[in-house]
């Protein structure tokens, strides 16, 4: 009796552990989806500004495939969770960086990191989803396969916009010239 109550609440605590670290992913990604935008909207004149809001459209459909995840897997979402993400990005747009009343070059280059860094970890978000796919049938290998490949994508944009605003921000030109 001992060894299946073992057993049942180590199955008990994995499912409470798996909704707590989808509601985290969660968090991060409603952070994201609002960093992604401010910054799109920011730029929507600059050369760059179609691949931003791509990127923040592709962001949003990333977090509506989680939120999807998370009913097909019985995860409930924690509304305080989300509001934290939320918040957390509202008070990082606070950041001071040289200027008080326009944006400062070192704005993008910051948040093009922000946004990279979310990435990375949406994509090792996706990938421990596949390895749970290997056993849970309500997981869809073909589906997460997608995510990990649109979030490698989206790492090469983001990396790509990163190197040109370090170069454009830290006096090195866009071509490092």
């Amino acid at each position: 009796m001992v060894g299946a109550q073992a057993t049942g609440r180590t199955r008990q605590d994995g499912q409470g552990l798996l909704g707590i670290y989808l509601n985290d992913h969660l968090a991060g990604a409603t952070g994201g989806v609002g960093l992604a935008r401010r910054v799109a909207a920011a730029r929507r004149r600059e050369e760059v500004g179609d691949a931003l809001w791509h990127f923040a459209v592709d962001v949003a459909a990333d977090r509506a495939a989680l939120l999807e995840i998370m009913a097909a897997l019985g995860v409930p979402v924690r509304a305080y969770k989300v509001c934290a993400g939320w918040i957390g990005e509202k008070a990082g747009r606070l950041k001071l960086n040289g200027r008080l009343l326009s944006r400062s070059p070192l704005s993008s280059l910051e948040e093009l990191e922000m946004m990279r860094l979310g990435v990375t970890g949406k994509a090792a978000g996706w990938r421990t989803l596949q390895l749970l796919a290997d056993t849970d049938p309500r997981l869809d290998r073909e589906r997460l396969d997608e995510l990990i490949a649109r979030a490698d994508s989206q790492l090469g944009l983001l990396e790509g916009l990163r190197v040109r605003a370090a170069r454009l921000a830290l006096g090195r030109g866009p071509t490092g010239a």
